[in-house]
Formats: C-alpha cells, sequence, structure tokens
C-alpha cells in the first residue's frame, strides 16, 4: 500500500467544547434586524414568540466563543469529528499541483451539515419546555436534521416542504417520517401564507417559511427552528470548520482558499468562519469562494438591502443580499439553494471584498459533481456540487501558475437522494433554469420600505 495519507481523523474529544462566534471580528458596525411592523431594530420581545431565550441570546451575542452544553456535544458524537479527506485521486484526475482537501458532512445520520445546528436547537427548546418544532425544508435536508433531533430530545416536529423538492425526493420525505416528524407540501392550504401563495405550486423556501412561522407563532406550546441564515445558526456549524483547523494540522498545510457552497449561508459559515476570523485578525492570509446557483444568483445578482427573510413579509427584515423576498426562483435540483436571501454575516464579508461570490448552471455542477464520484467514490449532493465546480476552476488556476495552492473543499452532504437528477443529467435531460431579471426587478420594487444601506 501507498504511504500517501488520505483520511485525517479526529477522537471523540476532540470534538470543540464551544463555537466560533464571528459577529465581534466582522468589519463595519453590525446592522441589526428590523421589526417587520416599526422598521425599527428587532428586541428579544420581537423574537420570542417563536424562538427560546437561549437561542435569542446567541443570536445577539457580541462574546468571541459560545459554550457547547454538554447533551449537545454528546448527541454529535454520534458522528463527529466528521472526516477529512485527500482528494489525490481527484489531484490526479485534474492534473494539478493543488493539494486539495475535502471536509466531509455526509456522515451525519441525516447526511449532511444540518444536524450541528438542529441537535442545538432542539435542545435548547426542549430546555424551554417547549414541546413541538415546525421549520421549513428545501432540499430536505433540514427537514430531516431536524426531525432527527427532535427525536433526540423527545419533541413534535412538523415540516414545510417546498413543493418541488417534495416532489423531486420522496424519499427524504419518507426520512423525515422514519424519525416522526409529519410532513407538508407547501405551499399547502393549512396556513394563510400558503393559500396566498397558490400560484406558485412548485414552492420556495420563502413560502414555506412563512407557513411555518404562522403555525409556530399561533402555537404557545411550539417554537420555529431555522436551518441556515440566522447568527445562531451560522455559530452551531462552526464546529466544521475548527475540526478541519486541527485535521489540516496533523497534514501539516493550511488552506490558500477555502470553498463552500451558498444558499443560506450556514454550511459555507461553518467551515470558513473559524478561518475568517484569523484573516480579519491578522493572522493569516487566504481567499473564501461562495459558490451558488446561476437560476438563483443571490450575491452575485442581488440587492444589498434590508429584506424580510420570508414571502409574506412575518419575519424580521434583515441587512443582506436578496432577490426579493416574494421572488421564486426555478426549480433546480439544489434545492438547498433556492433562497432569495443569504445569512447577513456572510452578505457583510461579500460586501467588504472578504468573500468572493462566484455563480453556476446546473449542468456544469453536475458534470463536476460526477468527475468527483467517478475519482473519490462520493457521490455529492447538488448543493456542494456547485463547491465542486468551484474547486475545479481553482485546481485549474494552481496547474496554470504552476502553483502547489492548498484547496479546502466543503463537502456539505451526500447525493443518495438525489439520483433522480444524477439520472435525468446523464440521459442528457437535465435542464439549466434560467433567471428571470424582470422577475428580480419586480420583486426588487416591492421591497419594504426601509432604511437604506450604505
Amino acid at each position: 500500500m501507498s504511504a500517501e495519507q488520505v483520511r485525517y481523523l479526529l477522537p471523540e474529544d476532540a470534538i470543540p467544547t464551544h463555537w466560533v462566534n464571528l459577529l465581534p471580528d466582522l468589519p463595519g458596525d453590525p446592522l441589526p434586524p428590523l421589526n417587520p411592523g416599526t422598521m425599527q431594530p428587532a428586541g428579544p420581545d420581537d423574537l420570542t414568540p417563536i424562538f427560546p431565550m437561549s437561542l435569542i441570546g446567541q443570536e445577539v451575542s457580541m462574546d468571541a466563543e459560545v459554550e457547547i452544553p454538554e447533551p449537545v456535544r454528546e448527541a454529535y458524537a454520534l458522528w463527529r469529528p466528521s472526516p477529512l479527506y485527500r482528494a489525490r485521486r481527484l489531484e490526479r484526475e485534474l492534473d494539478t499541483p493543488a493539494r486539495i482537501y475535502y471536509k466531509y458532512e455526509g456522515v451525519s445520520p441525516a447526511g449532511s451539515h444540518k444536524p450541528n445546528s438542529a441537535v442545538a436547537q432542539a435542545y435548547a427548546n426542549r430546555e424551554a419546555g417547549i414541546e413541538r418544532l415546525v421549520t421549513e425544508t428545501g432540499a430536505g435536508q433540514w427537514g430531516s436534521a431536524l426531525a432527527f433531533a427532535c427525536g433526540l430530545f423527545g419533541l413534535e416536529c412538523l415540516v414545510y416542504m417546498v413543493g418541488a423538492s417534495y416532489d423531486q425526493k420522496p424519499y427524504r420525505r419518507a426520512m423525515m417520517e422514519t424519525w416522526g416528524a409529519s410532513v407538508i407540501r407547501s405551499p399547502s392550504d393549512t396556513t394563510e401564507a400558503g393559500r396566498s401563495q397558490a400560484s406558485h405550486p412548485t414552492g420556495s423556501l420563502g413560502i414555506a417559511i412563512s407557513e411555518a412561522v404562522e403555525v409556530a407563532a399561533g402555537d404557545a406550546n411550539a417554537n420555529y427552528a431555522l436551518g441556515s441564515v440566522l447568527n445562531h445558526v451560522c455559530l452551531h456549524q462552526t464546529v466544521i470548520g475548527q475540526e478541519a483547523i486541527a485535521q489540516l494540522e496533523l497534514a501539516g498545510d493550511v488552506p490558500d482558499v477555502v470553498v463552500g457552497c451558498v444558499g443560506g449561508g450556514s454550511n459555507f459559515a461553518g467551515l470558513a468562519f473559524p478561518f475568517v476570523r484569523e484573516v480579519l485578525r491578522g493572522n493569516a492570509k487566504m481567499r473564501f469562494v461562495a459558490a451558488e446557483p446561476a437560476a438563483c444568483p443571490t450575491l452575485t445578482r442581488g440587492a444589498y438591502r434590508y429584506d424580510f427573510g420570508d414571502t409574506v413579509g412575518l419575519t424580521p427584515l434583515m441587512p443582506m443580499y436578496t432577490l426579493g423576498h416574494d421572488f421564486v426562483p426555478p426549480p433546480v435540483h439544489a434545492g438547498g439553494l433556492r433562497y432569495h436571501g443569504d445569512a447577513p454575516m456572510l452578505c457583510g464579508l461579500v460586501k467588504h471584498g472578504v468573500v468572493e461570490p462566484r455563480a453556476y448552471k446546473q449542468n456544469e455542477t453536475f458534470a463536476a459533481a460526477v468527475r468527483f464520484a467517478r475519482a473519490e467514490g462520493i457521490v455529492p449532493g447538488p448543493e456542494p456540487a456547485h463547491a465542486i465546480r468551484a474547486t475545479f476552476e481553482e485546481a485549474e488556476a494552481a496547474r496554470e501558475a504552476g502553483e502547489e495552492r492548498v484547496i479546502l473543499l466543503g463537502l456539505s452532504g451526500h447525493g443518495h437522494f438525489d439520483m433522480s437528477a444524477y439520472q435525468a443529467y446523464l440521459a442528457g435531460e437535465l435542464e439549466d433554469p434560467e433567471f428571470s431579471e424582470r422577475d428580480m426587478q419586480e420583486a426588487l420594487e416591492r421591497l419594504p420600505d426601509a432604511p437604506a444601506i450604505a
């Protein structure tokens, strides 16, 4: 056997004890969320109808680190620390001098990074005496993760699943139901928000969020759980990057570039933010690339404005790049990336030039995913396929420059429930849905009258 190491593993006692909070290190002054009724900065009272106080505290915390409760770390031990791989076969396939590593989150019970926050949120709500969590899910990864986490802590779980994904991914739905969750296709006739969006049968994350928030706000025994975008969700995911730092130390390498996919931003934040903090503090130099779908190009084409996180306008307004809260993206298979906005912290980093966004079409991402699978064996989800496509560009750039660059890729989950999409690609039947500039402009014209952002 070759002496070349492929896997870099950490023991269970290396699971991080604290989450990394990037909020105090962000460039510029933090912009607060706004109350949707008054357009004034939102306070804890605006969030208590749907979130427990412990998560609200994490949302606004200015502590550089937040301690991970021991029951959460014990649950993490079911799959954490996740492995870091050196993609030696892929390097040879790409004929690149770059050293490519990927942090693989598909080893979690739900098959993605999402349980890192789902477990933390379920625990916080159980401690607050909540009996049921209500949420939305795009591709089904967040819904699966929350269903799993609710099972661990004895909570009921209700999931509104975006219509396009509900139809495309029946086995994701079955997985949620196996863990005890109830799953409703969105838009539905069970909520006022859903009934108002019946003209958009494929749905969107924004619509599903509206339905979930409406139900949670109307039930004193229920809270809402969001799988991305908010500060506390990005916070929970930073176990990924912390482990990657320790694993790269075992490999004797430091990244020149960190690459991840972006829908709402939690996966990217989880991998990148521990590295970003070192860059912002002047302790390191590296680039950060955020890959998104060309059919829903929030960071590359959106406007930097205050906007609702949901379609109907029930949530606080957040400062972010947005395509307009009622913009309905085309039904690409990367359902987890079909969101009109992004995490405010990530958007701030893009605004200040710390993170470089790139957009890719559906077929070129699946081409990259298939090539990756044939080299490394893992069939990636459609979402991280975007990051794989960006990694190929970085590897090619290293070859052209003749430089031994180090690339760290976030492989946020597997594609075992996405084989219909692979089947369509391999048959030459996968479409490249077009982004509608006109629809975006019309949606941006309907943005709320909120304070301008410089």
